[in-house]
């Protein structure tokens, strides 16, 4: 099980996923360009000591990215047709979530094998980015058994 950003526009909600990736022993993909830099302030104050710890890999483009991808990909997106509770998860799979602005290109969502929703309220848009990797995370280890030990 991996966590892949593509293109993340906050250095906050990212430092945010890599303390939870470290926490949860989850790799983490980050496809570039970043709306922040890399080394940016907000991304280490959200990560703390814990960003250290993350296993990460930094990709050029989605093209470097897509080019090495050999486990099934997830996309997280409002526009899903899989609601969470109905999704299946497999060890191996990566989970996709796109910028906290844009979300993720046509190209994109069309190579994902799986496009999942995680249901909310009428009248609301979306969640925050670090809250849906979590929540996505969660289910995806609960149902595969990968919580650490």
């Amino acid at each position: 099980m991996r966590i892949a950003l593509h293109q993340p526009d906050q250095a906050g909600n990212v430092g945010t996923i890599l303390r939870l990736a470290a926490c949860l022993a989850t790799p983490v993909d980050i496809i570039e360009p970043c709306g922040f830099p890399f080394s940016d302030r907000a991304l280490k104050r959200a990560g703390m000591d814990y960003a250290e710890m993350a296993a990460v890999t930094r990709h050029a483009s989605w093209a470097a990215f897509a080019g090495g991808l050999s486990e099934r990909l997830v996309l997280f997106t409002t526009a899903g047709a899989d609601p969470l509770p109905q999704a299946r998860f497999a060890p191996g799979d990566i989970l996709l979530f796109g910028s906290e602005s844009a979300g993720v290109p046509p190209e994109v969502h069309a190579a994902a094998a799986l496009r999942v929703r995680i249901p909310q309220a009428a009248g609301t848009r979306s969640l925050n980015l670090a809250v849906a990797a979590g929540i996505g995370l969660a289910e995806a280890l609960r149902q595969t058994n990968g919580y650490p030990r």
